[in-house]
């Protein structure tokens, strides 16, 4: 980095006692929480201005990082048609445009194009536009879609005229953008959210001309720990409200042919039970972790007679394969699993003739069933991908077994071979006899010692799984000599169920353990050294990360964390903050003094102490709607003042963005390339 002495902003403290239980927290970077507080934006802004004054060295460089990522990808690009209710439809991609085009054809690829929504018309003269949700009506004349332009998932339900191409002059302000139509082809059911804590907590029917504030509200979730939201079924024949939380969840239906009926509740709530719900025939077939099926299993109950005492076995539990999802078609049924980590695509036929496995050979990869609207077909699509082989999207017959490929990744600029490139998966014990996988990928060319820098990505919250899975931009780190490795700790539901419940609540420590074991393991087999591995998460990853530099900060050289939860316990607190209610069962609620104290212990803001650090990149947006900006701002502050060596600390807020951070495909590169040279430039690579 560069040696010019530029000194870092200091952020004011202002003591603010905070007290509980018994315990006294002195908190003096409380005040960043204020966004409207000229001062905060002052220090925001200060601290990018360090971090442009020293990495103004690599600016070139960083450029120079993101022509060549985008070089790879294809700008005219478009998605495999997928057919649904009579026409095709198609996503496009156009060179030098930042956002999608949505279009369709009627009954064949020949017809003439008709564009349904035009993103980048739509996006001008906004720093950040994202689309979502977009759902046709059954007779193709409406299009109904959700827009947001601030980064804060709060979207604007528009409505589109597919005949004349005018909008619709009503809009639904503040819902989660998606809709369900009912079979009248005019009325709309949809969530809104709160508006402070953006909890989706009530269900509205819209009814097409007619003013929202006549909106009738359908359904109140008045449990603060549950979300809300609703669909319609594959088969169009029920609108299903669901609520869920990190334990329960609760479905109630409606024919679709009567938007003026009652929803009735298929099976009410129950601490622990976990549900969802499909309809085929004359039965809901019902995934859950009823009666104990830790891994979940398949059932169904006739319809009418939907409580759980009626639910029978189609597919019972199995302690080593979890059950992740299920689609349902006329002739058959598709189960999608993961067993000893890895993905599984089982075809059952219903009337018993098949029942088999698709076969995938490699050592890791993802695979995952993918966009199938159509429910009398014989030909499923899922996409394939590993962390060497470009992304495929393959259409499968299940009659005859035989499958064609649709569309495989391109990787531009001609220099890609993959087998230039190598995966493997290893197993790390850990300090309580578990075995944690890591998956890698490197260029061939690089030598494995201790001197290759390595960067080891986690994540393990929420039972999520970070897939083995391709990027074109990441051979920019693996054509440099890195290795970039994954580490599948517990939090997340690799192994299955109870992978993901051996990382939560009192458990969460595990998490942590793990991915410090995971490193230490591969510095044990000398596939790194401390000087040279690096650790990267985002969100409740940048919680990981920032939790594992307390514990064990000599094992990293530098860290990236983006997004970070890292002020737990005041968050947890504060019911106001978006998703802190709906989170207790994930991280314990601090009102209760032995979650508090447990919660305390890993808050890395809570525990950042006198030691040194490795490098830090922090980032995040300023209108983040799931980590609050002030988190890292208050972390990398606190940080500032308590660290003891020389080591670089950055502090990147996009004051334009949220959780996400950039809306445009490219702009996103962006920010990989500032990651990048962060570590490039720590290695003393420099082109």
């Amino acid at each position: 980095m560069s040696k010019k002495e530029i000194n870092p902003p200091i952020a004011e403290r202002i003591a603010k006692k905070m007290e509980i239980h018994g315990d006294v927290r002195i908190d003096d970077y409380y005040w960043l929480n204020d966004r409207e507080n000229p001062k905060v934006i002052d220090y925001l802004n200060a601290e990018n201005a360090y971090y442009d004054s020293m990495t103004a060295h690599t600016k070139k460089f960083q450029e120079d990082l993101f022509e060549e990522m985008k070089s790879r990808i294809k700008e005219d690009d478009e998605s495999v048609p997928y057919k649904k209710n009579g026409y095709y439809y198609i996503t496009k991609y156009e060179t030098g445009k930042q956002y999608p085009v949505y279009t369709r054809k009627k009954e064949k690829l020949e017809a003439e194009e008709e564009v349904i929504v035009d993103v980048n018309e739509l996006a001008k003269g906004h720093d950040y536009y994202a689309l979502t949700g977009l759902n046709v009506n059954r007779i193709n004349t409406i299009a109904a879609f959700g827009i947001d332009t601030v980064s804060r998932r709060q979207y604007d339900i528009r409505f589109k005229n597919l005949e004349n191409h005018e909008l619709f002059p009503e809009v639904i302000e503040n819902t989660t953008g998606s809709t369900a139509w009912a079979n009248d082809h005019k009325t709309v059911f949809y969530a809104r959210k709160d508006p402070v804590t953006l909890r989706s907590d009530k269900i509205y029917k819209h009814v097409l001309g007619t003013d929202v504030k006549d909106d009738v509200l359908i359904y109140e979730e008045k449990d603060e720990t549950f979300w809300t939201f609703v669909y319609k079924s594959k088969s169009n024949r029920f609108i299903i409200i669901g609520s869920y939380s990190t334990l329960s969840t609760e479905y109630s239906y409606l024919d679709a042919d009567n938007p003026e009926g009652e929803f009735k509740v298929i099976q009410p709530r129950v601490r622990e039970l976990e549900y969802s719900v499909a309809h085929y025939g004359d039965d809901f077939y019902i995934l859950t972790n009823y009666n104990k099926a830790r891994n979940f299993k398949l059932m169904k109950t006739p319809i009418g007679r939907t409580e759980k005492e009626h639910w029978t076995d189609v597919i019972p539990h199995r302690e080593d394969t979890l059950l992740e999802d299920i689609s349902i078609f006329k002739d058959f049924l598709v189960l999608e699993e993961r067993y000893n980590g890895l993905n599984r695509i089982r075809i059952k036929k219903w009337d018993g003739s098949d029942d088999y496995y698709l076969p995938f050979e490699e050592e890791t990869y993802s695979a995952s069933v993918y966009n199938n609207p159509e429910f009398d077909t014989n030909v499923i699509r899922y996409s394939y991908n590993s962390l060497t082989t470009p992304n495929s999207v393959i259409d499968f017959n299940v009659d005859d077994h035989s499958k064609e490929i649709k569309k495989e990744q391109e990787v531009l600029g001609g220099t890609f071979v993959k087998e230039n490139y190598k995966s493997e998966r290893i197993w790390a014990e850990t300090r309580d006899g578990k075995h944690v996988a890591i998956s890698l990928v490197y260029n061939k060319s690089t030598k494995i010692n201790k001197d290759t820098p390595l960067l080891l990505y986690g994540y393990g919250s929420y039972g999520s799984i970070v897939s083995d899975r391709f990027s074109s931009v990441r051979l920019s780190l693996l054509d440099r000599g890195f290795v970039y490795a994954i580490a599948h700790v517990r939090g997340g539901e690799y192994l299955g169920r109870f992978w993901y419940e051996d990382g939560k609540m009192f458990s969460k420590m595990n998490t942590f353990y793990d991915f410090i074991d995971a490193g230490k393991h591969l510095i044990a087999q000398k596939y790194t050294s401390a000087s040279h591995l690096y650790a990267e998460g985002g969100s409740a990853g940048g919680l990981l990360v920032g939790a594992v530099i307390n514990m064990n900060p000599e094992i990293f050289n530098g860290i990236i964390a983006a997004v970070p939860f890292v002020d737990v316990v005041t968050t947890m607190l504060d019911e106001s903050i978006p998703l802190t209610t709906g989170e207790f069962d994930e991280w314990g609620n601090p009102k209760q003094k032995d979650s508090y104290h447990y919660m305390k212990s890993y808050s890395p803001y809570d525990n950042v102490k006198k030691h040194d650090y490795p490098h830090m990149l922090v980032t995040t947006g300023l209108h983040d709607s799931q980590v609050q900006y002030f988190e890292p701002a208050k972390w990398v502050a606190k940080l500032r003042v308590n660290k003891t060596d020389q080591n670089l600390l950055f502090l990147y807020t996009n004051m334009e963005t949220g959780h996400g951070g950039a809306s445009g495909r490219f702009d996103a590169l962006k920010e990989v390339a500032r990651d990048y040279c962060f570590l490039f430039d720590l290695e003393g690579i420099g082109k």
